[in-house]
């Protein structure tokens, strides 16, 4: 159970920090929006560049990115459906669609892979189809649904393409599907640019709970609720039956594909609602009741599977 403490314990520490820094004020008034930009428009695309440009295309084709694929797409149309029902609107559905189903694969998802898995690159497919496939995909119905909606016909298709997180991602799987090696000159920087991605969204992360009344009340509890719901339990148990019901995996194979389904919402959803400015409440208190709730989760996980 080390990796699932050290990595809780890691993202504790840096949004302790962050909600010192927002309670000291030590960053003014406009730190948080500061500190959500850099990540979104700077440092995230470059951490997404360099990360999959260097990665194995090869590992996303497997029986396990199916099941996490899967179980993503039931969890958030659960949660679409509710929305739509409700009338909660486009870009909050979105966002709550996010929370219910989008692991926190990289900062969170790495170090449990390595100490509970045993492998970092088992955290690889979910990665890639993440950033590769929903990402952009979210992230565009959130262009469509606020100014860009209003644009003409091109400028919409051509969405995606506007999108830092988006490009980042995309251009870091041409070159890795082109065999392409990216040179030192060019990708230390990115690197080191890339770096700030993470400190950077659980700072601004910190920072926004200062003043915030108790996750789970006011008018977005029951969006929230019911993404905490999904993204704690429904979607590892979705995962669990795919893989033994359909799939037929088993040992550390159905391990891996229920551990990581069973990851909290991952902090970047929390930069996607601020730079979007919707749904910031209900992602940020999704993320942190479901970080909550899954130390026990993955910890019961682990003894039944392991």
């Amino acid at each position: 159970m080390q990796g699932v403490l050290t990595g809780f314990a890691v993202i504790a520490v840096v949004i302790g920090v962050g909600y010192a820094i927002g309670r000291r004020g030590y960053l003014g008034d406009h730190g948080r929006e500061v500190l959500t930009k850099l990540a979104f428009h700077v440092a995230s695309p470059a951490l997404l560049f360099t990360t999959l440009a260097q990665t194995d295309l090869s590992v996303i084709f497997s029986s396990r990115l199916l099941v996490t694929a899967l179980s993503t797409a039931a969890a958030a149309g659960v949660f679409v459906a509710v929305g739509v029902v409700r009338r909660w609107g486009v870009g909050r559905t979105t966002i709550g669609a996010l929370c219910s189903s989008y692991v926190n694969s990289g900062n969170l998802g790495i170090p449990i892979a390595v100490y509970v898995l045993g492998d970092a690159s088992l955290v690889a497919p979910v990665l890639l189809f993440q950033l590769v496939g929903v990402t952009p995909v979210a992230l565009t119905i959130l262009d469509l649904s606020g100014n860009g909606a209003k644009g003409p016909l091109w400028r919409r298709l051509l969405t995606p393409l506007r999108n830092p997180i988006a490009v980042g991602s995309l251009a870091g799987v041409a070159v890795s599907a082109a065999g392409v090696r990216v040179p030192a000159p060019v990708l230390d920087p990115l690197t080191l640019i890339g770096g700030m991605s993470v400190p950077a969204v659980l700072l601004a992360f910190g920072i926004s709970l200062c003043g915030s009344t108790m996750p789970g009340r006011g008018p977005d509890r029951h969006p929230v609720f019911l993404s905490v719901a999904l993204k704690s339990v429904g979607q590892p148990a979705a995962a669990w039956a795919l893989a033994t019901g359909v799939f037929g995996l088993h040992g550390a194979q159905l391990l891996d594909v229920v551990v990581t389904s069973a990851l909290p919402a991952a902090q970047n959803l929390f930069t996607y609602a601020s730079s979007y400015r919707v749904g910031e409440r209900l992602a940020r208190d999704s993320i942190l009741l479901s970080t909550v709730i899954s130390v026990p989760v993955l910890v019961v996980v682990a003894a039944l599977l392991g």
